[in-house]
């Protein structure tokens, strides 16, 4: 795996300044969360970091990446660019950066989508990316007070926030 310096010095050839300053203010987010939580700190900042590494990748690039992995993923997701860019970041991370840990590949692979039963990395990863200081949504300090108290609490309304704007808004963009 390698070194943060090298992570980061990746990170700014790839990102945007927006996202490269989103990535630091989840890696932030991400290791205050793991201190809380009783997790590792180290990991929760080194995958808060790669989270979004993919992220201003053309859609074709990301596509390479996914299909380079093991998973498989079905038509819906495919009808879905928008995230594939945690699944293209995790395979990412593993070849080109030597990422073997699975808690850090959760962690970035499903930070957009969550999943059943996830680990708490992954709850860390998904909460901080909604929560970083630079967000602000008219729920942000609801999600961010949750998380101070528990990070399921703080995961099951983000997910209710996020499918209800799905309901009202359905297939706009």
């Amino acid at each position: 795996m390698e070194s943060i310096k090298r992570v980061e010095a990746l990170l700014e050839q790839m990102l945007k300044p927006d996202r490269l300053q989103h990535s630091y203010g989840v890696a932030k987010e991400a290791a205050r969360l793991a201190v809380l939580h009783k997790a590792d700190e180290q990991k929760a900042y080194y995958a808060g970091l790669c989270h979004d590494i993919c992220k201003n990748m053309p859609s074709e690039e990301q596509l390479q990446w996914i299909k380079r992995s093991a998973i498989i993923l079905d038509d819906a997701f495919y009808c879905q660019p928008p995230i594939w860019h945690g699944f293209a970041a995790a395979q990412f991370i593993f070849e080109k950066l030597g990422v073997e840990d699975e808690e850090i590949l959760g962690a970035v692979r499903y930070h957009t989508t969550g999943r059943a039963d996830m680990s708490l990395l992954e709850k860390i990863i998904f909460t901080a990316d909604l929560t970083e200081a630079n967000r602000d949504y008219p729920d942000v300090q609801t999600v961010r007070t949750l998380a101070e108290q528990s990070l399921d609490q703080a995961v099951f309304y983000i997910l209710r926030y996020t499918f209800g704007k799905l309901l009202v808004n359905g297939d706009r963009k």
